[in-house]
């Protein structure tokens, strides 16, 4: 170990000025796994949780300090489990972007949380409770104007896929018909028989993000709820026979593309969170993993809330699909 003195006079290695004078994006550090206690529906629970922390880096700095991530991390996670009350994620992300950009002196600074945490509900027939795991992301990116914020879900449904559904629906409609049943019977017994698909087991992401001068209140179990009504059904991790009979029926009553999983999660924004602003943003994500293909599915809608509304009203085309980065780089602007 170096003496005492050795290391309190040693240079600041970081602000020095770098052989090439060129700013970047974002420096900092991924992967930071850490415990932490979340408030939600009014409960405090402790979840795991993966961050990431940048900030930009001036022409004249050579480089970022990259203790002072992990001291800002540790101090306001030790807030937050020992202090009296607790964050929602993107609260969370919020305070350790503003302390990480003031101690970082950067511009503009940005982290990302991913926590695990555990959801019960009951089964559908059964009433059993089950305990399902779902993903919570909080994002929020500190400059000048303000912080902006994004707060996401992530949830797993099941899939009936509409075409092979079809495709099965007319090879027994001939088969009954050439057995002497006429039109009237046929769609009866459809309508008591659910007619057999291939099915996906679907994942579904959804997030929401507010301008600094957002102060709508955004419940990540109404999101939970958006992104796994836009699927055919809601999966459970234990069911009973009567559940499992109750789940299948219910997907092949709803067959449902992967498209139709992403316009519903949009509108169901659009519908049920009628206070938000025209600037907020909107991504919505659905992958489909195939069951008679061996590879996947994927569709994504994303957006300026203004722009799907648009689009929405007026049924054309919209030109303009603002991305995620973009919105996000686009911290201290003002959109409509």
């Amino acid at each position: 170990m170096e003496p005492t003195s050795t290391l309190v006079n040693s240079p600041d290695v970081q602000a020095q000025k770098p052989t090439v004078h060129l700013s970047l994006s974002r420096v900092g550090v991924t992967n930071v796994e850490k415990v932490i206690r979340i408030s939600r529906d009014g409960r405090e629970e402790l979840y795991w949780a993966n961050l990431e922390c940048f900030v930009d880096l001036g022409p004249a700095q050579k480089g970022a300090h990259m203790s002072r991530f992990e001291e800002t991390v540790n101090e306001v996670i030790g807030e937050v489990i020992l202090g009296s009350s607790a964050f929602r994620a993107e609260e969370l992300a919020q305070r350790i972007a503003e302390l990480v950009r003031e101690r970082q002196d950067a511009r503009r600074a940005e982290v990302t949380i991913a926590a695990r945490y555990p959801e019960h509900k009951p089964a559908p027939v059964s009433g059993i409770q089950t305990q399902e795991l779902y993903t919570l992301f909080g994002t929020a990116v500190a400059t000048a104007s303000g912080t902006r914020r994004l707060i996401g879900v992530a949830a797993q449904g099941m899939t009936a896929c509409p075409c092979a559904q079809e495709l099965v629906a007319g090879a027994a409609r001939s088969r009954l018909t050439a057995d002497g049943f006429d039109d009237d019977q046929i769609e009866r017994i459809f309508d008591h028989v659910p007619v057999a698909t291939h099915n996906q087991r679907g994942l579904g992401t959804l997030h929401i993000g507010c301008p600094e001068d957002c102060d709508t209140d955004i419940d990540a179990a109404t999101l939970l709820r958006i992104v796994e009504d836009a699927m055919s059904s809601e999966i459970y991790e234990m069911m009973k026979r009567s559940d499992e009979g109750a789940v299948v029926e219910k997907a092949h009553r709803r067959p449902r593309f992967v498209e139709d999983c992403v316009r519903e999660m949009v509108k169901g924004v659009v519908e049920r969170l009628p206070n938000l602003a025209p600037g907020a943003f909107v991504s919505a994500r659905q992958e489909n993993l195939e069951t008679i293909h061996q590879h996947n599915v994927v569709a994504e809608r994303f957006g300026l809330l203004s722009e799907l509304q648009h689009e929405l009203g007026a049924g054309s085309y919209s030109e303009r699909h603002m991305s995620m980065r973009e919105w996000l780089d686009a911290a201290g602007e003002q959109l409509a």
